[in-house]
């Protein structure tokens, strides 16, 4: 059975081994995986996954976001799952067949996640973009067409905004998926930083969402220890009332 702790990715969004390290120490027990995002796994390279697997029972979410030819993305797939990856994220980009090699190359050692529309992305940002006004008007709908591209590619679930996760769940299947960053607690007021589409743990888990990425407020938190079973406690008090 899921434990409530099993949610809430960590993102390790540290420079050195030694500051990832104080982290994975600390909160290995308290948190179901930490992510492993392109500073922290340029700074140190595949090592740091080993860290984690020794450290305790977290699995590692590999977020590089990879965007490339077929060949090279299904070449890296194919190493993080030799690695032990547990997750690694591929963008929903212009090729269904980029996210296709990205499932051929983990061959079932590793979930890829398509990653849909980044939390930061605003509609006069797709705008700017040159999307047209139906995707900039309704970020939704660009959602909802890059996870229907992810879930016929083979992906065992996208990336996208706690706000779009029922709507993920009902045109994919309640098996797909749903990994949400811009996650605030309730005592966080929800501020959101440099992300615009934000939700609290409970109202993401009530909308469907499977892994919850929680970042800055466990880490800036006085106690990190504390904030992650708050969090949890959170999360669970939710599974029992539904």
């Amino acid at each position: 059975m899921k434990k409530a702790k099993d949610y809430i990715i960590f993102p390790l969004d540290v420079a050195t081994r030694e500051q990832a390290g104080h982290y994975i120490r600390l909160l290995s027990g308290e948190v179901g995986m930490f992510k492993v995002g392109l500073e922290l796994f340029i700074a140190c390279g595949p090592d740091i996954v080993g860290d984690i697997h020794r450290a305790g029972d977290a699995k590692v979410f590999l977020d590089l976001k990879l965007h490339d030819i077929p060949e090279t993305v299904k070449r890296a797939a194919r190493v993080a799952g030799d690695l032990g990856v547990h997750f690694l994220t591929v963008h929903c980009g212009e090729s269904l067949r980029m996210l296709e090699a990205a499932v051929e190359g983990a061959g079932g050692k590793t979930g890829i996640l398509g990653v849909t529309v980044l939390t930061s992305v605003g509609g006069e940002d797709l705008r700017a973009a040159g999307y047209k006004d139906s995707y900039a008007d309704n970020v939704a709908e660009l959602v909802a067409m890059k996870a229907r591209e992810a879930r016929t590619a083979g992906c065992v679930g996208v990336v996208s905004s706690p706000l779009e996760t029922s709507m993920v769940k009902s045109l994919c299947g309640p098996d797909f998926l749903s990994v949400t960053p811009g996650i605030r607690p309730a005592w966080e007021n929800l501020k959101k930083d440099d992300q615009n589409r934000v939700s609290t743990p409970a109202q993401a888990v009530k909308n469907g969402s499977d892994y919850l990425v929680i970042g800055r407020p466990i880490r800036d938190a006085q106690d990190p220890v504390a904030a992650a079973r708050m969090i949890a406690d959170e999360i669970r008090a939710v599974g029992e009332a539904v």
